[in-house]
């Protein structure tokens, strides 16, 4: 079955309007799939309409800090949308993400990188979310990067002059907070934790699945976190991670067995 419960619009910082997202998981065959944009549910305010049969549910893709990690929690379903403590959970990850950009550009302008804060809303004229891939595309129309890859390694990763650490909230509150408004909170690209007990850590919280089949993760990725989820009594579900085809050359969609998905779409349409 092809879904995809994990995709970006220009609303945070994929490229494509909700629409245009929505036209293109049709154009690809996908009719079961969520908008996620990061740390706002500004995409299902009407601003799209999905094509007849298809199958969407409200998504979100919240930015989480712990240990070190850069932990990425999201949450489905409609009771989502509207509660005050989701809303207010993001508010406040929104006003992060302002004040990182601001200083991230403040060390790149130190650092004799000059772009300032303005460059970087250009490369978001519609983001409710600014955040870190806003400035690599600054660095790169600025000339200063060839394209976002490099901006990220040469510039805003760790040990790099343009990096900040986030302070977002913790995957547990995510976790949390999602749960106690109803939704379904699901732990995005586990492959890419640098520390897999945190897994472990956050199934007693809340956490509902893995997005174990993820464009990144190997035929070995997918068993394990397969295995993983059926050990902590977990669903598994499935997104592109799109944000822009230039990057994202696959385009939206991911393959998923039926018999795998199945769990997770009756809890997700159920919320």
């Amino acid at each position: 079955m092809k879904v995809d419960f994990h995709s970006h619009s220009y609303e945070s910082d994929g490229s494509l309007s909700p629409q245009d997202l929505a036209d293109f998981m049709h154009a690809s065959g996908v009719e079961t799939y969520s908008i996620s944009d990061h740390d706002t549910l500004s995409a299902y305010g009407g601003a799209f309409q999905a094509a007849p049969g298809a199958r969407v549910v409200a998504g979100i893709e919240i930015n989480a800090s712990y240990r070190g990690n850069e932990v990425h929690v999201l949450g489905y379903g409609s009771a989502l949308l509207g509660d005050a403590d989701v809303a207010a959970m993001l508010e406040h990850n929104r006003a992060e993400r302002r004040k990182r950009v601001e200083r991230m550009v403040d060390q790149l302008r130190r650092g004799g990188y000059g772009i300032t804060v303005a460059d970087v809303e250009r490369e978001g004229p519609n983001a409710k979310a600014l955040g870190r891939p806003h400035v690599g595309k600054a660095l790169v129309r600025a000339g200063f990067a060839g394209d976002i890859e490099s901006a990220f390694r040469n510039f805003l990763r760790q040990g790099k002059v343009g990096y900040v650490p986030s302070t977002h909230v913790t995957p547990h509150e995510a976790i949390e907070t999602i749960g106690t408004a109803g939704g379904v909170a699901v732990l995005a690209h586990p492959g890419r934790l640098r520390d897999l007990s945190i897994i472990d850590e956050l199934a007693p919280h809340g956490l509902r699945g893995l997005e174990a089949f993820y464009p990144r993760h190997d035929a070995g990725d997918v068993r394990f976190f397969c295995e993983k989820a059926a050990e902590l009594g977990l669903m598994v579900s499935g997104g592109a991670d799109f944000h822009d085809i230039r990057y994202n050359t696959k385009g939206v969609g991911i393959e998923v067995p039926d018999d795998a998905i199945a769990p997770f779409l009756e809890a997700v349409f159920a919320a």
